[in-house]
């Protein structure tokens, strides 16, 4: 079984990133690690809060999971810092304003109402 160093691993996951955005099929054929090693390591970094595709999709592509762990990561960063996120990423700072203002929109359209079972399709009193 093969050993990857820390700073290896880092370098694949980075080119799962943007603005790269290297899907894990091209990763296995370029380096020849194993798909199922590539995977964990993008589950393992996905499970640390890092927003790893993966699947050479642009960011409008990403999944409402990926976008709102980019929301949720640069919530507290000054303009200066969110330039240098952006940069790093490949991503706008317009694109994820568009993504929090998605999510906000969306739930907030959406009232809750605690006495409705939608699976049942009437009010459960």
């Amino acid at each position: 079984m093969a050993r990857y160093s820390e700073e290896f691993k880092e370098s694949i996951i980075q080119m799962m990133m943007p603005p790269n955005n290297v899907p894990v099929s091209q990763l296995v054929r370029d380096t020849g690690i194993p798909d199922v090693t590539l995977y964990t390591w993008r589950k393992k970094a996905l499970s640390q809060g890092i927003p790893v595709p993966g699947n050479g999709k642009n960011p409008d592509q990403w999944t409402p999971e990926n976008q709102l762990a980019v929301i949720i990561e640069t919530a507290a960063l000054n303009k200066a810092e969110m330039a240098e996120y952006c940069r790093k990423k490949g991503l706008f700072a317009e694109q994820i304003q568009q993504w929090k203002a998605a999510f906000i929109s969306g739930v907030s359209a959406k009232p809750v109402n605690p006495g409705y079972s939608r699976a049942f399709g009437h009010s459960i009193r």
